[in-house]
């Protein structure tokens, strides 16, 4: 493990827990459009090309040996977007994206002086395993953002500590509507992976956190009963939609078949409003001018260069973005490893096999 590079992980200040972070009536139109406007993929089958693409995104490396697949990290986990590029998709919402409550919460975290909402999405579960040890949060940099660059580049970017002047200040509110019992936390690591982590219990009701979720290891716990966690059916083509036959049920299907009905106590909701963050109008238009940008030429000339000081032997790829030896060999050089201690409470998905 690369200490240093691990020590680096941390966010620019500690996590602020949040209560009653929407109203009512907010909350009840978040639900309204997730039920009108779906069903919804999984974010598996949304953002990554190969297996080695999402192990690139976690922590810890595969075993030697060990040829990852998707069906290794097929959950129950689903996702869609309300809003990206500053952009709000659906007019009832548009008090919650470009909400001045958020926007005065993203200028003190980080003491700046302009914010400027840019995404908002929702992640959606029933009962739900979790194979993730632990992730960052997709980064951002000046040139390269989650609408050019696959998410596996810009963590591992994130991770190897070489673009940190690119980096974009961002502030994240993160909030959940959990009224389960068996698991379904938030476990976090504010001062590193080699540290002590900490959580936020289930059950969840409109609580939150402000964070800068790009620089901080992080990871929702399993849920629900465990005989629901993984229903017989699920593949890489299921969705999550509304129950038409129960006024607060939601369902999982596979080509149109239902495999799963889920209550409303076992639904874990999610939703992640993002923002990026300027110091002051310098930085402002440093970003808005785009007059000291990131290409991806410039990202793997960086890495290639790296690699080679490192002393480290490889192949020139033809397409970086998507060869797959590449991948493994960035995702191996620039891996931290998995945090090195769990809450008794949350055991990571290594403890749970050994277990």
């Amino acid at each position: 493990m690369d200490i240093e590079l691990a020590n680096s992980l941390r966010p620019v200040y500690e996590p602020r827990l949040l209560d009653d972070v929407y109203s009512d009536d907010q909350h009840r139109r978040l639900i309204e459009v997730v039920r009108r406007e779906g069903p919804w993929k999984l974010i598996l089958a949304q953002h990554f090309a190969s297996a080695e693409e999402v192990v690139a995104t976690l922590s810890g490396s595969m075993p030697e040996g060990v040829t990852p697949t998707f069906d290794m990290f097929l959950t129950t986990h689903f996702r869609g977007y309300l809003a990206e590029h500053g952009t709000c998709f659906y007019p009832e919402l548009e008090d919650c994206f470009y909400n001045s409550k958020f926007l005065d919460l993203a200028r003190s975290y980080w003491n700046a002086k302009y914010a400027q909402p840019m995404m908002m999405l929702f992640n959606i579960q029933g009962p739900a395993n979790c194979h993730d040890p632990a992730h960052l949060d997709g980064v951002n940099f000046r040139g390269l953002t989650h609408a050019n660059s696959p998410i596996w580049l810009a963590n591992t970017m994130g991770k190897s500590g070489l673009f940190k002047p690119y980096l974009k200040k961002m502030a994240q509110v993160i909030t959940w509507f959990y009224p389960g019992e068996i698991g379904g936390g938030f476990t976090y690591w504010p001062e590193g992976p080699l540290a002590q982590p900490k959580r936020v219990p289930s059950p969840m009701w409109n609580n939150g956190v402000l964070v800068q979720a790009e620089m901080m290891y992080h990871r929702a716990e399993a849920n629900g009963p465990l005989d629901m966690r993984h229903p017989q059916g699920l593949a890489f083509n299921s969705v999550f939609g509304a129950d038409p036959e129960v006024a607060d049920g939601w369902q999982i299907t596979t080509d149109g078949k239902v495999i799963q009905r889920i209550p409303a106590r076992e639904t874990r909701f999610l939703v992640h409003w993002s923002a990026d963050v300027y110091e002051d109008f310098a930085e402002l238009k440093k970003t808005m001018d785009h007059s000291d940008d990131l290409t991806h030429e410039k990202v793997f000339d960086t890495f290639i260069k790296d690699l080679r000081a490192r002393g480290i032997q490889f192949e020139m790829p033809s397409d970086p973005l998507h060869d797959v030896e590449f991948v493994k060999l960035l995702t191996r050089t620039y891996d931290v490893g998995t945090p090195l201690i769990y809450p008794p409470e949350a055991p990571g998905p290594h403890q749970m096999q050994a277990a």
